[in-house]
């Protein structure tokens, strides 16, 4: 036997036993971990998986077959016009309102379809960090000035992160431009205003069946969340309608699907994610079985849920063994991240970014976690530097990432989020530290 080759099964083998023979079980802070981290995932299937990330799985895949190469290389590609593609990228939260676990199937789409590593980074960073509920959330809660210092921190960022990226991995994007010189004009299936309607309808579903309550009662914001699910049932209807009139489905098949989810939702009036999931399972039904474009539609949609979706539910265990959930202390004590991020030093706003880059934030979360911080002795530098890296970053974001783009871009990623929300969070402090 040849020890040489067996000697790293054989430590693997070793590490695992100790592991479990040195398990703490009984351990009061270990066992609250583990049932942290199923509470965690538990929540992030109820709230996360049907209503984000499903919806975002079909945009992407549709991205993958709808729209070409070509044209995604023309308008986000290393030759695009910059003022365009980093205009777009960076206001794209504005719209999208995702977390940074949804934004990663549609950066896998609009990425492995040729777009510069440039704008594509400055659309996943500012896909959920520039979200306008969250950020008039945080001024009324914690302040106008932090309000105002996160949206304009939050479109910088995405700007300065994407030519950052752009610039170190400039001879990469010269052979992507270079490709895309050979590249021939896209075929029209469809006119552009055709599929502008089929990605518009994907996404108002997206937007409003994921639309947060309000802080208060009354507004055009909570007008908006009374009204969420009957505005997804028409933006529903329309989807179905485009699929019929422009994707050659069979009306009778589309009825099939559509019919059960109406009826459910007639049901179960108080409880939508019972027709939600009827209607993703009738759409995924007559998709998978057609043999044309829908058909190639619905396997590029189950490619990036099976590349995606393992490694989310084990970053979402790990960050909520560690970390918790709100209100809830996992392996790591909340005391002692309180206790790093007061003041205005370069640790605590270095700490409150890692901490922040590693915690999972669902949208809107992020505000009254730090509400309760600060009420704690959290420095407002340390508070913003959070706000800039936490929404955009996280642990399970990170590991997808890692399959996305590998391992250094990733690590690059993550450290100009980092650095630059340290330094933000620094300069903030300095000028409004009470």
């Amino acid at each position: 036997m040849d020890w040489k080759k067996e000697w790293k099964p054989l430590a693997v083998i070793v590490a695992v036993f100790l592991g479990c023979f040195y398990l703490p079980i009984g351990n009061t802070r270990f066992d609250n971990a583990l049932t942290e981290s199923l509470h965690l995932i538990k929540w992030y299937a109820q709230e996360h998986v049907l209503l984000c990330l499903i919806p975002a799985f079909f945009i992407a895949g549709a991205i993958a077959v709808f729209v070409s190469q070509a044209s995604v290389m023309k308008y986000l590609g290393p030759k695009a016009n910059k003022a365009l593609a980093y205009g777009v990228a960076s206001v794209s939260g504005t719209i999208l309102a995702v977390c940074s676990c949804t934004v990663l199937p549609l950066f896998a789409g609009i990425y492995k379809m040729g777009a510069g590593i440039g704008p594509a980074s400055a659309f996943l960073y500012s896909g959920p960090a520039i979200n306008v509920l969250a950020i008039i959330l945080t001024a009324r809660i914690l302040g106008l000035e932090i309000g105002i210092a996160r949206a304009v921190g939050a479109v910088v960022f995405s700007i300065v992160i994407g030519l950052l990226m752009h610039l170190i991995y400039r001879k990469e994007e010269l052979a992507k431009a270079n490709a895309q010189r050979a590249m021939p004009e896209p075929e029209v299936d469809r006119p552009l205003w055709q599929n502008i309607l089929y990605f518009a309808a994907m996404v108002g579903i997206l937007v409003f069946a994921n639309w947060g309550k309000p802080q208060y009662d009354t507004g055009i914001w909570h007008a908006i969340y009374a009204a969420k699910w009957t505005i997804t049932g028409l933006f529903t209807i329309g989807f179905g309608m485009i699929l019929i009139l422009w994707f050659g489905l069979r009306w009778w098949n589309v009825a099939l699907a559509a019919v059960p989810a109406a009826f459910l939702g007639v049901m179960f009036p108080q409880q939508p994610m019972i027709p939600f999931a009827a209607a993703v399972v009738g759409l995924s039904a007559i998709t998978s079985k057609n043999p044309g474009q829908a058909g190639d539609w619905f396997a590029a949609t189950w490619g990036f849920a099976k590349q995606i979706l393992p490694l989310l539910f084990f970053g979402v265990l790990i960050a909520g063994a560690l970390l918790g959930r709100p209100g809830h202390e996992g392996l790591i004590p909340n005391a002692w991240i309180v206790k790093a991020v007061g003041g205005n030093s370069i640790w605590s706003n270095l700490f409150a970014s890692v901490a922040g880059a590693l915690m999972y934030f669902a949208t809107l979360t992020e505000v009254p976690i730090l509400q309760g911080l600060l009420g704690s002795g959290m420095g407002k530098g340390p508070a913003l530097a959070l706000l800039l890296s936490g929404p955009a970053l996280s642990l399970p974001n990170m590991l997808v990432l890692r399959g996305i783009m590998g391992t250094r871009k990733t690590a690059v990623f993550v450290a100009l989020v980092v650095v630059m929300a340290t330094i933000s969070g620094m300069i903030y402090g300095t000028f409004w530290s009470n």
